[in-house]
């Protein structure tokens, strides 16, 4: 095991990723939590500051812009390699110009900037992950994976607790955040030393095509309905143990505030970084699959920590015993999610195609959260917990009906096109539009009323009609697929 962790170390590419990940992780709490921090330190109001949590939509809806650095090549270093230049030195600016402003007497300026470091950031995230999948092979995506989430979360620490630490006891705001612009200069070095992937495929030729195309290679895919819904649903009980964690360990059990912050904050990103690593280096020997199956069936049974700990009297040891082992299975995880991320993207579109598939998986880890807080209310803490490990079995059901599809695409690299249900198909795809669209109209009207430019009846019928359709639409969709798996295996 000692060999294959090294190995992981050594083989090509590793330096670059762990670079690079700390580079992609840095802006992120400098435009969060630290920059909510220096802001209440300076005595910015309590809505300015809940205002400037907007700034973090820009990760949510990277693959908006996403087609247009698959379409277009900068002048210099290559399609993936510029634009990671011109994002990483637009950081770099942009990080030390919020340094040379103060909330209480910049906030227009500094909210400016926190928009761009944060869409540059976003911007960074796309090209990294599909710089990341076009070079890695295979058989490298599960170490490479995890060599980016260590690197992520170092940078996450270090613009996070290392920040705070720096700037209240001897640097100062304004130079703390000097300081983190300087230490974006190790991934630009990365950048420059990184070689561009070589374009054994076509860039899109068009902006047309660099939108649609990608979305027509996906759902053209006999497996995409099912790809999709993998994608949200395997990590599903992850994020229910995940949505309350803080408030749980406060209210549910009782420990302090200090103690919580010190275990579930310190502990819990050690332990996420060695499951990640450790992943990394069983994906050495295992397949995919087998990964994605042994890892989600962990972290399943991985939520039943916390459930132990809701149901026996509150001991220091066992709140950190809880918060490793659960971090830890999570983290390997992770490492196989990403490289299952990975596998799906054609190389031609690898931009916008990793960018959607990642907003995707998103959409588990921000919607559980009202319903978390609804079940805990209904059934109390440790049904909740016994219920997060149920609600992760419908993604592990999905990934065996999948098995075939996925040890098909690593070995060849090849997506079967679709052959079946043309109509069924296009009703899937008409329901789910429909409901996206209708779920668009909700949130809009919602905005406009908040507003105060409009007054409007109760709209929950319409998000209630909108969420039918769209889960019908999948569910449609990824029972043809399934079945379409079931013709195609061979005899």
């Amino acid at each position: 095991m000692d060999n294959q962790f090294l190995r992981m170390f050594t083989q090509r590419n590793a330096a670059i990723l762990l670079l690079l990940g700390f580079a992609s992780g840095l802006p992120l709490a400098l435009t969060s939590g630290t920059l909510q921090a220096w802001m209440t330190v300076e005595g910015v109001d309590l809505k300015t500051i809940g205002f400037f949590s907007l700034v973090g939509q820009a990760y949510v809806f990277k693959f908006l812009w996403s087609p247009l650095m698959d379409r277009f090549t900068p002048p210099f270093l290559g399609r993936r390699r510029g634009w990671l230049v011109i994002t990483q030195l637009l950081l770099i600016g942009g990080i030390a110009l919020m340094g040379s402003m103060e909330p209480s007497r910049h906030l227009t300026l500094l909210a400016a900037l926190a928009v761009l470091v944060a869409f540059c950031s976003a911007s960074q995230d796309i090209v990294f992950d599909a710089w990341k999948t076009d070079v890695l092979p295979p058989e490298e995506r599960g170490s490479g994976a995890a060599i980016t989430v260590l690197g992520y979360r170092l940078a996450m620490l270090v613009s996070g607790g290392l920040a705070l630490w720096l700037a209240d006891r001897y640097l100062g705001w304004q130079a703390t955040y000097w300081l983190m612009a300087l230490m974006m200069l190790p991934g630009l070095i990365a950048t420059l030393l990184a070689k561009e992937p070589t374009d054994v495929v076509a860039r899109p030729r068009t902006l047309e095509e660099a939108v649609m195309a990608p979305l027509r290679d996906f759902f053209n895919r006999n497996n995409a309905w099912l790809m999709l819904s993998l994608i949200v649903l395997y990590k599903l009980g992850d994020a229910f143990a995940a949505s309350l964690t803080t408030t749980f360990l406060i209210r549910g059990v009782g420990f302090s505030a200090g103690d919580v912050g010190l275990v579930n904050k310190s502990l819990g990103l050690l332990a996420t970084i060695i499951g990640a690593l450790y992943g990394g280096v069983l994906m050495q020997r295992l397949s995919l699959f087998r990964a994605l199956m042994l890892f989600g069936v962990l972290q399943a049974f991985s939520n039943l920590a916390y459930w132990l700990l809701s149901v026996t009297p509150p001991h220091m040891w066992s709140m950190a015993s809880a918060v490793f082992v659960e971090n830890l299975c999570g983290g390997m995880g992770t490492a196989a999610f990403v490289a299952l991320l990975m596998s799906l993207c054609n190389r031609s579109f690898s931009a916008t195609q990793f960018a959607l598939l990642s907003a995707l998986s998103a959409v588990g880890r921000v919607y559980v959260g009202p319903a978390a807080g609804w079940l805990v209310e209904l059934w109390g803490w440790p049904t909740f917990y016994a219920f997060s490990v149920i609600a992760a079995l419908p993604g592990l059901l999905l990934l065996a009906a999948s098995k075939q599809s996925l040890l098909q695409s690593q070995e060849s690299q090849h997506f079967n096109p679709r052959q079946r249900w043309p109509v069924g198909y296009r009703w899937a795809l008409r329901l789910l539009a429909t409901g996206s669209a209708l779920l668009a109209f909700w949130l809009l009207a919602l905005a406009l009323e908040a507003a105060g430019l409009v007054s409007l009846p109760s709209l929950f019928p319409l998000f209630n009609l909108g969420c039918v359709l769209m889960l019908l639409g999948i569910f449609t969709g990824t029972l043809l697929d399934y079945l379409a798996q079931r013709k195609t295996i061979p005899a």
